[in-house]
């Protein structure tokens, strides 16, 4: 267990460290939109704002790695689906664990959609991810998704993310409950480290930065939030600004 100790301790360094992580995988399931139609120019100016982790597809590597420097760190993402498709909420596995070690990553993603009939599925395959990473000492996100029908209510995002942790993720990634108090609720029944999510790129940067600081200060353990990041331009005015709050200084 040590390596897993070790990496998780770079991505959480220390207990007033909150983490700053922009999934960039979007373009396998929405195609490549504004923002990912250069991955490696998008990662550049993320790190220059301060992000600490960047999670890409292991295609995607091949861009991101060459520009990637220290102390940015690597999440590989590999839960696929295509918005071609008519089953786009069944995310399928298309890497693995050894893979992401391969490519030089520092954690692995996984997405389970809960409430969906292919529900079963992805449970079974955060299952097998989670005895790879166990196995190569590599921690694991769970981007922990409810698509029921209307907007989930807090207790199914509860559920949702106690149960990605239940079944051994070691990070989960939550929608925002509506309320500072429901996501305190749902940051204490669940036993690892959760981070908050950003959803459809919105023009209110002011409603997102408070709702990043609501979610800190309700004990959110950081951000992953992606669209509305790199589907601004430029992207680092805005995205230093949620550094500094994410790093204790905003």
């Amino acid at each position: 267990m040590y390596g897993k100790e070790l990496r998780l301790r770079r991505l959480f360094p220390g207990a007033g460290r909150r983490l700053f992580s922009v999934p960039l995988d979007h373009s396998v399931s929405m195609g490549p939109i504004d923002g990912l139609e250069s991955s490696a120019s998008t990662a550049l100016e993320l790190q220059a704002a301060g992000a600490d982790l960047l999670i890409v597809t292991k295609g995607a590597v091949r861009e991101v790695g060459p520009v990637l420097r220290p102390p940015t760190l690597l999440g590989v993402h590999v839960s696929a689906s295509t918005s071609l498709g008519g089953t786009s909420n069944r995310k399928v596995k298309v890497g693995s664990a050894a893979e992401a070690v391969g490519l030089g990553a520092d954690l692995l993603s996984v997405q389970v959609n809960f409430g969906v009939p292919e529900e079963p599925e992805m449970l079974r395959e955060l299952g097998e991810a989670v005895d790879e990473c166990r196995s190569l000492g590599l921690p694991l996100l769970c981007m922990a998704y409810v698509k029921t029908p209307g907007t989930p209510t807090p207790e199914a995002l509860r559920h949702a993310a106690r149960a990605s942790a239940d079944l051994g993720a070691d990070i989960v990634k939550s929608s925002y409950p509506g309320s500072p108090e429901e996501f305190q609720r749902l940051v204490e029944r669940t036993p690892v480290p959760v981070l908050i999510g950003g959803g459809v790129r919105a023009d209110d940067e002011e409603g997102l930065l408070n709702l990043v600081r609501q979610s800190l200060a309700a004990g959110g353990a950081g951000i992953c939030i992606g669209r509305n990041l790199f589907q601004r331009r430029p992207i680092g005015p805005f995205a230093r600004r949620v550094a500094s709050v994410v790093h204790g200084a905003g």
